[in-house]
Order: structure tokens, then C-alpha cells, then sequence
């Protein structure tokens, strides 16, 4: 390849990866206190509004099945207030956060749904408040799972990031559909293939090995 391809290669890769990693933070920074909260809102359970939990539920739903690339096209209108463009890296954000927030909400969910109950029912025992259990006692002892499912979330976005280049969202997807696929250069589809699983390996091993940390470190606790 040439010096020129290595360069646009490289940029993709950046403009990939921030996409990325800006999607993750916001969409775990909503994402974790709606899980905390849809795991937390049932019928008798620390923050009981079984309406409010539904409603929400039924949100999260809707928007984990739609397919992704029907989302990024029905937000269009959303992404274009939000960014104040439909294409580019910065208007790819928007969609990819939309798809990240339930996804994480719902490994949240699962995570805490997951705690021993007994633990719940000692804190209480204790006077302990609705906040201090969710901070002291659930995320703690969630935290292996929840950075498992945030490492999948990772992963997910990743392969979505490919994807929102075919509609002009930039990065390593749109560097393989405009070069790759309709400039007929095969050796810059196959590059970009190699970026996205090492991208994707590197991920998965970090997640794991942090994971396996606090899972070790908890049963020392």
C-alpha cells in the first residue's frame, strides 16, 4: 500500500476509536444509573415504581431491537440537532450512544439481578439506606459483571462504528466502503478487516484481564 493509503488508514483508526470511546462514556454514564435503576424499581424492591420500571423497560426495548442501521437513518432528524450534521465523525456519535445506552442498561440490569439477595437483606438489617446499598453493596459486587458487559458493549460498538460508515459516518467503515468496495481496492478492505478484529481483540482481553482483577479482588475482600 501506499504512503498516502497508510495515512487515511491511520486517521480512520483515530476517528474510529474516539467515535468509539466517546459512545462508551456517555452511553455508560447513562446506561449505569437506569440499569441500577430498572434492577432496583420492581414491586418491592429498594426503589419500588413498578409503572415508571415498565415504561422504561418497554423504551429500552424498542430501541435495543430496531436494527441499528434503521436507527441511525430514523434519528437522522435527533443527529442533526444534536450535532448539527447527519454525516461525519462527531454526527456518528449521536446514534452510536442511542444504540450503547440500553444495551448497557440492560447488562447493568443483569448484573445486580445477579447479587445475592441475602447480602441486600444483611444491609438492611444493618439501617442501612436504599443509596448506600446500591453504592456499598450492589455495584461492588456487580462490578466483574457489569465491566464484562461493558467490554461486550465496547465490542458491539465497535462492529456499529464499521457499520455507520455506510451512511457517511466516517472512520474505518467508510474508508473501506469508499476505497475498498467502490474504488475496487481489495487489499484496504482486507487492512481495515485486520484493524477492526485487532481492535476487537485487544478490547475482549483487556475487559477480561480487568474483570478476572476484580473478581479476584472481591473474594479476597
Amino acid at each position: 500500500m501506499s504512503p498516502e493509503i497508510i495515512r487515511l488508514v491511520w486517521l480512520a483508526t483515530l476517528d474510529t476509536l474516539s467515535m468509539v470511546a466517546v459512545a462508551a462514556l456517555i452511553g455508560t454514564a447513562i446506561g449505569l444509573p437506569l440499569g441500577v435503576f430498572l434492577a432496583t424499581s420492581r414491586k418491592g424492591e429498594l426503589f419500588a415504581a413498578p409503572a415508571v420500571n415498565g415504561v422504561l423497560g418497554l423504551v429500552v426495548n424498542a430501541t435495543r431491537s430496531t436494527p441499528f442501521i434503521i436507527l441511525v437513518v430514523a434519528i437522522i432528524p435527533f443527529t442533526r440537532l444534536i450535532a448539527g450534521s447527519s454525516i461525519g465523525t462527531a454526527a456518528a456519535i449521536v446514534p452510536l450512544t442511542v444504540a450503547a445506552t440500553p444495551f448497557i442498561a440492560r447488562i447493568v440490569e443483569g448484573a445486580i439481578r445477579e447479587v445475592d439477595q441475602g447480602l441486600v437483606e444483611a444491609a438492611r438489617a444493618m439501617g442501612a439506606s436504599p443509596l448506600q446499598i446500591v453504592r456499598k453493596v450492589l455495584i461492588p459486587e456487580a462490578l466483574p459483571g457489569v465491566v464484562l458487559g461493558l467490554t461486550l458493549a465496547v465490542v458491539s460498538l465497535i462492529g456499529y462504528s464499521a457499520m455507520v460508515g455506510a451512511v457517511g459516518g466516517g472512520g474505518l467503515g467508510d474508508l473501506g466502503i469508499r476505497y475498498g468496495y467502490q474504488r475496487f481496492m481489495p487489499e484496504v478492505m482486507a487492512t481495515v478487516v485486520v484493524v477492526l478484529i485487532v481492535l476487537v481483540q485487544a478490547v475482549q482481553s483487556l475487559g477480561d484481564i480487568l474483570a478476572r482483577r476484580l473478581n479476584k479482588r472481591l473474594r479476597q475482600s
